[in-house]
C-alpha cells in the first residue's frame, strides 16, 4: 500500500507515484460522483423545479447509473426533458467542481481508513501538520473593489458604497458579472460550511478559512494521533473560536500553544511573514486526537523565535484555563510563571463581572452591554457637517446642530475617549487612505483646559435615532479596540448623551422592560427603574475606576490576543463588588476616595454636568491639571492593588510590565514616576493615611 512506503530512496518514490496514479484511476468514478453531490450542496438554493426533478430521477437511477453519469456517461433513461435538465445540472456541477477543486479525503487516501460502511470511517492520519490560509469567507468589498474600481472602495460610508454597487449591478458588464460570481461563491461557501455538519464549532458568524482547516484536521487525524497547525492567535482567544478551544483546552487534548509576534524587533530580524502586518499574531497549535490526553499544555506567548518560545514556556492545566476564563475556556496570555501566579490568585479572590456558569448568570454589577450604531450597517443614519449645512441645519452648541425640532449630536467612536477623558481626540480626514480615511487628531493640553471645547466628530446623528435610558444624562463607555502591546488595554470614560459607534460600546443600567398594562404594574415598573438608576449612579463611578485600574488592565492583557476587547472578555474580567469598597482608609472609605477621584478626573467639561450632579457636585468643571491627574490616578491604582489583595512585590512586578508608560515617564521625568507614586500611596493607604500627598 502507498501509505506504507517510506519514500526512502528513488525506487520507492517512483513506486509511490505509480501506485498513487493507480489509486486515482480506480477511485475516479467515486470521486466524480462525490464532486457532483458536493456541488449540489452549493447549487441547491438556486435549482429550478425542473432541475430538482432531474436530480431526484438521477439519484434514483431512473436516468442510469448515477456514479457513471457523474463520471461522464450520458443519461439514457427517463423523459427527454428530464434528461436535458439533468445534463444542464451536471454541466453546472462539473464547472463548479473544476473551479473549487473539491477534496474527498477518504477516497484520495483509501488505505488510511477502514469500516467504510459507517457514516464516519475509522482510522485517519497519524499526524496532520500545516499552515492554513487566513482569509475570511465573506466577500470583503473594500479589498475586492480596491484593485478593480477604487472609486467604490474609497466611499466613506458603507451605504454610499452599496448604492454604487447596486448601480454597477444594474448596468451590467464584466465587472458586475465578476462581482456577482465572487459574492455568490462567498455566500455559498459560508452556507455549505455551516450546514454540512463538518465544521460545527468554527463555521459560525464571519467564519475564517483557517478555522475550517482546524476542524478538518482534527477529523482527519487518528483518535490517538496529533495535529500541529500554524494559525492566527485568535484560535485561542476569540469568542468565535471559544467553543472549539474550550473543547480541547479544558479536556486535556491541548498539547502546546506557542504564540508568536510577526515582528521580531527584539532580535533585530525581519518579520516571519514580511508581507503581513507586523502586529499580526500567530500560534503553533498542537492538539491530540479525540482519544489522546495530556496532563498539561506547554504554552508561551509573544515569542519572536522558537528559541524564545522554548525558553519562556510554562505549563497550564485544564483547570487553569477554566479558572481564568470560566465562561469560554479560552487561553490566558501569561508571559511568565509569575504572571500566572498573580492572575490565578486574583481569580481565586474576586468574581468575574458576569458568570454564565449559573442560571441566571451571576452579575457583580447590574449593567448591560450595548453597542448603539454599527459603523457599516447603520451608516445611512450618519450625516457630515457639510450635509447638515446643505440641509439647512444650524449649530446651537459646540456639540449640537438643530433644524426646527430635529437635533443632531456627535457620533462618538473609539478614538473619541481615553482614560477618564471623553474629549481625547477629534477626527482628521485622509481621503487617500482607502482602509482608514479618518485618523485621530489628539486634543491638546490647551484644548483640554477649555471646559467648553468639544472635539470635531466625523459624523452627526439625529437624536430621535438614539436609544437612550430615560432619566440618565451620561453613561460608561470603553474602547473596543485594545491591543495588549499598547500603552493600555482597557480604556474607559464617563460620556455625555451622544451617539456611539460599535467600536465604543456602553455599559448601561439594566432597566426592566416596560409592562403593557397600566396602573399598579406600571407604577411598580417605574419604581424598579428608579431603583436601578439610583444603583447605577452610585455604582457606575466605582466600575469606571475598576476598569481603568492598572491591576485590572494587567489581567486584561492576559486575555487579549487580538485587537478587540470583546464582550466575552469584559464579562470574564475580575471585577470588585460593591462591598469591597467599604474598606476603611483612615477616617474615610475606599468608596468615598474612588467617587471623589473619578469625579475630579472625569468632570473637566460642561457637557458632563449631569455626571457631576449625580455624584453630588454642583459647581464648575475641575481644571485640567496634568500633575494633579497623575497623583489622582496613582492614588486610584494604589487603592485597587490593595482591594485586589496584591502586595507591594506584586504591584511592583505589574508596574514593570507597562514598558511604554515607563519609557514615556523616563523621558519626561527622568524616572518611572508613576511607579514611585503608586507604591508610595499603597504604603500610605495601608497605614490608614488617605490625606498625605506623596512627594515623588
Amino acid at each position: 500500500m502507498i501509505e506504507e512506503l517510506t519514500d526512502a530512496d528513488i525506487a520507492e518514490v517512483r513506486q509511490s507515484a505509480t501506485t498513487f496514479g493507480d489509486v486515482e484511476e480506480a477511485t475516479r468514478p467515486l470521486s466524480r460522483f462525490l464532486d457532483f453531490i458536493h456541488a449540489i450542496r452549493w447549487l441547491e438554493p438556486d435549482l429550478t423545479d425542473s432541475e430538482r426533478k432531474a436530480l431526484d430521477h438521477l439519484l434514483d437511477g431512473v436516468l442510469g447509473d448515477p456514479v457513471k453519469i457523474a463520471a461522464g456517461q450520458v443519461p439514457v433513461g427517463g423523459p427527454a426533458g428530464t434528461r436535458q435538465s439533468a445534463e444542464r445540472l451536471l454541466a453546472k456541477a462539473r464547472q463548479l467542481a473544476e473551479e473549487r477543486r473539491f477534496q474527498h479525503w477518504e477516497v484520495a487516501f483509501p488505505g488510511v481508513w477502514e469500516d467504510w460502511e459507517s457514516s464516519r470511517p475509522r482510522g485517519g492520519f497519524d499526524a496532520v501538520i500545516g499552515n492554513p490560509p487566513r482569509d475570511r469567507i465573506k466577500l470583503q468589498e473594500v479589498e475586492w473593489f480596491a484593485a478593480r474600481a477604487p472609486e467604490v472602495a474609497k466611499q466613506q460610508r458603507a451605504a454610499d458604497r452599496k448604492t454604487m454597487v447596486a448601480a454597477l449591478r444594474r448596468k451590467g458588464g464584466d465587472l458586475a458579472a465578476d462581482y456577482e460570481r465572487a459574492a455568490w461563491m462567498a455566500e455559498a461557501a459560508a452556507r455549505v460550511a455551516r450546514s454540512s455538519g463538518a465544521f460545527p464549532l468554527l463555521s459560525g458568524g464571519d467564519a475564517n478559512l483557517y478555522g475550517l482547516f482546524v476542524e478538518r484536521a482534527l477529523r482527519l487525524v487518528k483518535p490517538e494521533g496529533i495535529v500541529g497547525l500554524l494559525v492566527p492567535s485568535g484560535i485561542a482567544a476569540d469568542k468565535s473560536a471559544a467553543a472549539f478551544f474550550r473543547s480541547v483546552a479544558t479536556t486535556g487534548r491541548l498539547a502546546a500553544l506557542f504564540d508568536f509576534e510577526n515582528r521580531r524587533t527584539r532580535l533585530d530580524l525581519d518579520p516571519f511573514f514580511p508581507d503581513v502586518d507586523s502586529r499580526f499574531m500567530f500560534s503553533a497549535l498542537i492538539v491530540g486526537g479525540e482519544a489522546r490526553r495530556f496532563d498539561a499544555a506547554s504554552c508561551a506567548f509573544f515569542a519572536q523565535s522558537a528559541e524564545e518560545a522554548e525558553a519562556a514556556a510554562l505549563t497550564l492545566t485544564p483547570q487553569d484555563f477554566a479558572a481564568v476564563n470560566p465562561n469560554t475556556g479560552t487561553a490566558p496570555v501569561f508571559r511568565s510563571r509569575r504572571d500566572a501566579e498573580i492572575t490565578l490568585g486574583v481569580y481565586a479572590r474576586v468574581p468575574v463581572l458576569v458568570d454564565h456558569r449559573t442560571t441566571p448568570p451571576a452579575r457583580v454589577w447590574p449593567v448591560r452591554y450595548a453597542t448603539m450604531f454599527h459603523m457599516t450597517n447603520d451608516s445611512d443614519k450618519f450625516r457630515t457637517e457639510a450635509e447638515l449645512v446643505a440641509a439647512g441645519a444650524y449649530r446651537v452648541a459646540p456639540n449640537r446642530w438643530k433644524k426646527g425640532k430635529a437635533e443632531w449630536v456627535p457620533l462618538m467612536v473609539g478614538r473619541s475617549i481615553h482614560i477618564y477623558d471623553h474629549r481625547a481626540a477629534a477626527v482628521a480626514e485622509n481621503p487617500q487612505n482607502i482602509h482608514n480615511p479618518f485618523s485621530s487628531e489628539p486634543t491638546t493640553e490647551a484644548q483640554h483646559q477649555d471646559p467648553a471645547y468639544c472635539p470635531r466628530p466625523q459624523f452627526w446623528v439625529e437624536t430621535s435615532e438614539i436609544p437612550w435610558p430615560a432619566g440618565l444624562g451620561w453613561a460608561l463607555a470603553f474602547r473596543d479596540i485594545a491591543r495588549p502591546t499598547d500603552v493600555r488595554t482597557v480604556i474607559a470614560a464617563a460620556v455625555p448623551f451622544a451617539a456611539f459607534g460599535n467600536k465604543l460600546p456602553l455599559l448601561l443600567p439594566d432597566l426592566p422592560l416596560e409592562p403593557k398594562q397600566k396602573g399598579a404594574a406600571h407604577e411598580r415598573w417605574r419604581a424598579e427603574c428608579d431603583a436601578v438608576l439610583a444603583a447605577y449612579r452610585r455604582g457606575a463611578p466605582l466600575l469606571l475606576a475598576n476598569l481603568n485600574a492598572l491591576p485590572l488592565d494587567y489581567i486584561a492583557r492576559q486575555k487579549v490576543q487580538g485587537t478587540t476587547l470583546n464582550l466575552y472578555i469584559v464579562e470574564q474580567l475580575p471585577i470588585l463588588p460593591l462591598d469591597a469598597f467599604a474598606r476603611p482608609i483612615g477616617a474615610t472609605t475606599a468608596e468615598a476616595v474612588v467617587r471623589d477621584h473619578v469625579l475630579r478626573l472625569s468632570y473637566t467639561a460642561h457637557d458632563l454636568r449631569a455626571f457631576a450632579e449625580d455624584l453630588g457636585h454642583h459647581g464648575p468643571p475641575f481644571p485640567w491639571d496634568a500633575e494633579e491627574r497623575l497623583h489622582l490616578r496613582a492614588r486610584l491604582d494604589a487603592l485597587f492593588f490593595l482591594l485586589y489583595g496584591l502586595d507591594r512585590d506584586a504591584a511592583a512586578h505589574i508596574l514593570d510590565t507597562f514598558p511604554i508608560v515607563r519609557e514615556e515617564e523616563e523621558k519626561r521625568f527622568g524616572r518611572f514616576r508613576s511607579r514611585d507614586l503608586v507604591l508610595g500611596y499603597m504604603a500610605a493607604f495601608a497605614a490608614g493615611d488617605a490625606e498625605s500627598r506623596i512627594a515623588a
